[in-house]
């Protein structure tokens, strides 16, 4: 494990060693050797470094679309979520279309701040035959965990742009992020997906020993894509170069989207607007060690994207930063 994602993963079990406080929220997050995890651990880092009374105890593991039920329910106070995503609780389809109090709860989910995910990277081993997503029929495929946001996003771009279905033209395993990163690392899958801001962790980890390769669709245009990519999703690029190993010789289109930090609605504003603070105003203390964290910026942070309300807390301090009118 490369040293940068040893430090984020010993900052995170920081953060769940919690000294007695006023205030203790619990946050969850995905697996946290993820980019996206690694975000939210450093938010509670920096707040817990800054704020005296109040304490973000962190627990890395399961899915994103369980947490945001959980908070919403008052079992948890943090967890991650999207505007795909959270739209599809508000609205009670996909994932949520089984739980019949979703709508319900997700009126007791607000926003704290969003921040990119990162582009979804599609990657095998440089001497793979595949040479684009065009030509994985056949293949084995981890896209993310089953029923998970990242999974559904990853397996829409690919029928998109390539018109291939899972469990007709190629493979789906079943596994969580450390299971379907092992089987990469092991051999035993064609190709592997993580979405996250370079340098991503595990393309550091894979790369000390083998080469990788990312590869994209023969063609990102057409209505189908656009149909997919709707107003959450955006196209983005995997660059060449980021990495020693990588053997790409130039950049490969994709897709990324943002995700965020839901809170529980019900949280008073106060505690929500003095950790939305205690972040923004010490975001300095994110090193270069970080080099995802120039990603983050107020105006995307605050910005309107789909149908998640930011908490009153968090709406307060984004309007006294100026980039929140009202």
């Amino acid at each position: 494990m490369s040293k940068c994602i040893k430090a984020a993963v010993a900052a995170m079990l920081v953060a769940g060693a919690a000294e007695a406080r006023d205030t203790t929220l619990r946050m969850a997050t995905i697996a946290p050797s993820l980019g996206a995890a690694i975000s939210m651990a450093t938010f509670a880092n920096v707040v817990n470094d800054n704020l005296g009374d109040v304490e973000i105890e962190v627990s890395g593991g399961g899915a994103a679309t369980l947490h945001m039920m959980e908070v919403a329910r008052g079992n948890l106070d943090l967890s991650m979520t999207s505007p795909v995503v959270y739209n599809l609780m508000a609205t009670g389809r996909a994932m949520y279309a089984k739980e019949p109090d979703a709508k319900e709860l997700a009126g007791n989910l607000d926003l704290l701040m969003w921040y990119p995910y990162g582009a979804y990277h599609f990657a095998v081993r440089a001497d793979s035959d595949i040479e684009y997503l065009d030509d994985i029929e056949g293949a084995s495929v981890f896209l993310g965990p089953q029923g998970g946001g990242a999974y559904n996003a990853a397996k829409g771009w690919i029928a998109s742009t390539t018109g291939l279905v899972d469990g007709r033209d190629y493979e789906a395993i079943k596994a969580n992020w450390v299971t379907g990163f092992q089987a990469f690392l092991d051999g035993k899958i064609d190709v592997y997906v993580n979405g996250c801001l370079d340098p991503c962790g595990q393309f550091v980890q894979f790369t000390e020993t083998e080469e990788v390769r990312f590869i994209g669709p023969e063609s990102h245009e057409g209505e189908a894509v656009e149909k997919f990519l709707g107003a959450f999703r955006y196209l983005a690029e995997v660059p060449a170069g980021a990495y020693d190993g990588q053997t790409n010789e130039s950049a490969v289109v994709s897709f990324d989207t943002a995700v965020g930090i839901a809170v529980r609605a019900d949280l008073d504003e106060e505690t929500v607007y003095r950790i939305t603070k205690a972040f923004w105003d010490n975001i300095d203390q994110v090193t270069s060690d970080a080099p995802w964290a120039k990603a983050l910026n107020l105006d995307f942070a605050a910005s309107k994207r789909g149908m998640a309300e930011l908490h009153p807390g968090a709406a307060r301090y984004y309007r006294e930063a100026g980039v929140l009118g009202g």
